[in-house]
């Protein structure tokens, strides 16, 4: 168990958990728990990323260049 100071109904929950899941260990089971949400929050990450990506590439390069040129400093 790790030094966490944990009530014994806590406990008796992670062991319960970690028994149903396989694992030889809550230790384990805790660092299996926090791998999926890192993994779950990345793939947020991704799908916010991917969108910023398609609206990008969605940009009609010829009317930037025309704006570019309309700037009133050099490009």
């Amino acid at each position: 168990m790790t030094s966490v100071s944990v009530s014994y109904e806590v406990r008796r929950q992670l062991n319960t958990m970690r028994t149903v899941s396989g694992h030889k260990s809550v230790n384990m089971l805790l660092e299996d728990l926090i791998r999926a949400h890192k993994m779950a929050r990345m793939r947020g990450e991704l799908d916010t990323l991917q969108a910023h990506l398609q609206r990008v590439a969605d940009v009609n390069v010829d009317h930037l260049v025309s704006r570019l040129n309309m700037a009133p400093f050099e490009v």
